[in-house]
């Protein structure tokens, strides 16, 4: 479940461990020489950036420190830091595996290992990647998984990494649903652009978070948004991290009036009393409609999410309603009248990919696999087929991978 304090919850007991044992209970300084002893893999550079940031803060008046390490930014100075030593390592899998590579990281004394949003790390074809830093990590430790969804490749890496688990799981109540006003607006798929704009100005919404499908329909709603004369800016896996957290940076101060992101971008996104989120294009797999709503509404707070849905769409917003066990108000926006004789058309899911709405993940709520694992990490089962997803026969198309350049540039 979003918005919960999911990252406090692992965050919280590892300082208290790590500060409180032997090792930690010698440290004098935040400065003194130390060896990595939680590794937390993510899978996204801002969901990374916002762990550590979580970890930073709720570690402020301990002896321990951390940083984070991910693609599209400058290795230099991350070596720099993991050479004056860190307690708590947060890492994407592939610029990780740059440190292994470069011999610039020590894995040796790791005493924890997190894997956060197990399956979406899956999805983006990172088990691979997972498999070889698992194989330079001590036999004995303490492992941790976190999962939105419990499917039978997230089984597989379980069985293959846990040793005796504990499973602790959240069965999903979409309390998101119970504080967020949510309703769907019929609409053309032409005038999808034009009916968000005039829901802008309309509302005088001042900060909104819209999600797409794709990448290239990220870039050309923002041209078209900028066009309009309302400031938008675009957050996805060719963007440079750079542009990335500049964007985000600014929707977050509210300098910037609309962000629209892909579903993988988006993670790590928490933003307080975020008031509007706009599903401008519905998500294939019906799970990532509450982790796209899950942005406002955080711990508590109200919000709302409109969603654009066109003749094309149907199939994917019976979905949307049987996950949340819910029907959707409709609202016909006057002067933004569907019209009736309209044909469904294929969805492009990617470039070059044409399909349809996709069944979404099997499983309930948030899934967290605790275990002491004296497993040889060398050699976790397999989790699904190999490749960029590793995908179970029964689920619908998947987004693409994340765009890879300059060698691991995750």
């Amino acid at each position: 479940q979003t918005g919960t304090g999911k990252t406090a919850g692992f965050t919280l007991p590892i300082l208290h461990r790590l500060s409180t044992d032997a090792v930690g209970a010698a440290l004098t300084s935040k400065t003194s020489i130390r060896s990595v002893r939680c590794l937390i893999l993510t899978p996204t550079r801002e969901l990374a950036a916002q762990v550590e940031e979580s970890v930073r803060v709720y570690g402020k008046y301990t002896n321990l420190n951390s940083t984070v390490i991910f693609g599209g930014v400058g290795i230099n100075p991350q070596i720099k830091q993991l050479k004056h030593g860190v307690d708590i390592l947060v890492a994407t899998p592939g610029r990780l595996l740059d440190h292994m590579e470069q011999r610039t990281v020590d894995l040796s004394k790791v005493e924890i290992l997190i894997l956060d949003e197990a399956d979406r790390m899956l999805d983006m074809g990172f088990i691979r990647d997972i498999k070889k830093v698992l194989a330079v990590l001590p036999k004995k430790r303490q492992n941790l998984l976190f999962s939105a969804t419990f499917s039978e490749e997230i089984k597989a890496l379980a069985d293959g990494l846990l040793n005796k688990p504990a499973m602790i799981e959240v069965a999903r109540r979409n309390s998101t649903v119970e504080v967020i006003a949510q309703k769907i607006h019929p609409v053309d798929r032409d005038k999808k652009h034009p009916m968000l704009s005039y829901l802008i100005k309309t509302n005088k919404w001042t900060q909104v978070l819209v999600f797409t499908r794709t990448k290239h329909g990220a870039n050309k709603l923002v041209e078209q948004l900028i066009a309009d004369g309302i400031g938008a800016m675009a957050i996805h896996g060719n963007k440079s991290q750079t542009a990335r957290t500049k964007a985000l940076s600014e929707f977050k101060t509210g300098d910037l009036q609309v962000l629209v992101a892909t579903d993988i971008a988006a993670r790590g996104i928490d933003i307080d009393q975020l008031p509007h989120v706009v599903n401008y294009d519905l998500p294939n797999i019906p799970e990532d409609y509450v982790h796209r709503i899950g942005r406002t509404g955080r711990a508590g707070a109200t919000g709302e999410a409109v969603s654009l849905v066109c003749v094309d769409e149907h199939d994917m917003l019976k979905d949307i309603e049987k996950l949340i066990k819910q029907t959707l108000p409709r609202e016909v926006v006057p002067g933004f009248t569907p019209d009736p004789n309209a044909r469904a058309q294929a969805i492009q899911l990617r470039s070059g990919a044409p399909g349809h709405g996709g069944r979404g993940r099997p499983g309930g709520g948030q899934v967290v696999k605790v275990a002491s694992g004296n497993r040889n990490a060398a050699k976790p089962r397999s989790a699904g087929p190999a490749g960029a997803g590793g995908g179970s026969t029964t689920r619908g198309p998947r987004p693409a991978p994340p765009h890879r350049s300059g060698g691991r540039g995750r």
